[in-house]
């Protein structure tokens, strides 16, 4: 008599919570490749053109390393939350989350008075009195996008805060907050590097 043997299915490695993880650096790959043609285009362009405006002598340098230092800022506050719910203080969470959105609005109303300045100066998407004009459609297009990924940002952390309050969140939930520190340590990385190659190089 023959025994058929039982074969049990293996069990995934992958957890709900790492699937959040590998969900979110999945979709933070294909953002960093979009980032990355976006960068490589504008280099390309700066390379093959004569007329190409050094970039200090338009943009404000001053204001957007201010910029960048607040993003920097953000970053540690985003990780005060994720430490603050991972010792289950919830309050601290929330507070820590609502700054680091805070500092999101402020760069971006930084981010919209430079833009008014540039465009009263004449630099506009499709001209620029500086020189070469997809001087100005590489930069509007660079830092819009990354502006785009900074008000989603904010939005993401206003929700998380909410949802977290509401549901009164334990370091059970820790997770979510991890997921969303890796998009906001993301954009900020992305945009030191924006400001490298857009505004200082």
């Amino acid at each position: 008599m023959s025994h058929a043997t039982v074969v049990e299915p293996a069990e995934s490695p992958l957890t709900p919570e790492s699937l959040g993880k590998l969900g979110m650096w999945v979709f933070l790959a294909g953002d960093a490749m979009t980032f990355g043609a976006l960068l490589a285009a504008y280099g390309a362009l700066r390379a093959g053109s004569s007329a190409w405006p050094v970039p200090k002598d338009v943009l404000g340098i001053s204001l957007t390393a201010f910029m960048t230092f607040l993003l920097i800022c953000s970053s540690l506050t985003m990780v005060k939350g994720l430490s603050a719910i991972k010792n289950g203080d919830l309050k601290k969470m929330v507070m820590y989350l609502l700054l680091t959105a805070a500092i999101g609005v402020i760069f971006l109303g930084l981010q919209a008075y430079e833009w008014t300045h540039l465009i009263h100066k004449g630099l506009h998407f499709s001209s620029n009195p500086f020189g070469h004009y997809l001087f100005g459609s590489t930069f509007f297009a660079i830092t819009g996008f990354h502006g785009a990924h900074v008000t989603g940002g904010v939005i993401y952390l206003l929700t998380l805060a909410i949802k977290g309050k509401r549901n009164n969140w334990t370091a059970e939930n820790a997770n979510s907050v991890e997921i969303l520190g890796l998009y906001w340590h993301f954009v900020d990385l992305v945009w030191i590097l924006v400001f490298t190659f857009v505004y200082l190089i």
